[in-house]
């Protein structure tokens, strides 16, 4: 019997909550501590998931950069599905489009045999997995910045979504990383 897969979800959040743009905020925080978490999310993962802001905005980036940049080829190489109902076709490949049954499309996805699907940035996405309970971990690498605008992960969700803290620490900057799990796992 093999087991499913696990979606992990990874995102940089201010103290207010915010994920929008983390590029103007989060870089006097990054350290060696943070760039291992992010890379052992990627090296657990064989394939990742996007929805279509964040899927645009790593798109515009990262196929030009070198594979002197890090994460350049990893990110550049995986395979990447992306949820989207207006994205119809792509030039950064190799990436799947699901943009109809979006839950059965991923729990099929995770019924695949392989390592973790990775989630970067997506909060949309995110939100529509938690609700759905396909979320398997979530990530949070919580900076003690309070940005004061942009997109929020959680900003007017209407049902509670119960999680359970798997796993805390506390990086040198003051970030913490903070690993949440659905509360009935």
């Amino acid at each position: 019997m093999h087991r499913m897969r696990k979606i992990v979800a990874g995102l940089f959040i201010s103290l207010d909550g915010v994920v929008e743009a983390p590029q103007d905020w989060h870089f006097p925080y990054f350290n060696d501590q943070m760039g291992e978490a992010v890379a052992a999310q990627a090296d657990a993962a064989d394939t990742m998931l996007f929805g279509r802001n964040t899927f645009e905005e790593f798109a515009g980036f990262w196929p030009q950069q070198g594979s002197d940049v890090p994460f350049a080829d990893v990110i550049n190489d995986t395979p990447k599905v992306l949820v989207s109902t207006t994205l119809k076709s792509v030039d950064w490949g190799p990436t799947t489009i699901i943009d109809h049954d979006v839950v059965e499309s991923i729990t099929a996805l995770k019924d695949q045999p392989g390592r973790d699907i990775s989630i970067t940035g997506s909060p949309t996405l995110v939100r529509t997995l938690l609700r759905e309970g396909l979320l398997d971990e979530l990530r949070l690498l919580v900076h003690p910045i309070v940005v004061g605008h942009g997109k929020k992960l959680f900003a007017d969700e209407d049902q509670p979504i119960p999680l359970k803290l798997a796993e805390s620490r506390t990086f040198q900057t003051g970030v913490q990383a903070m690993t949440y799990v659905p509360a009935d796992r």
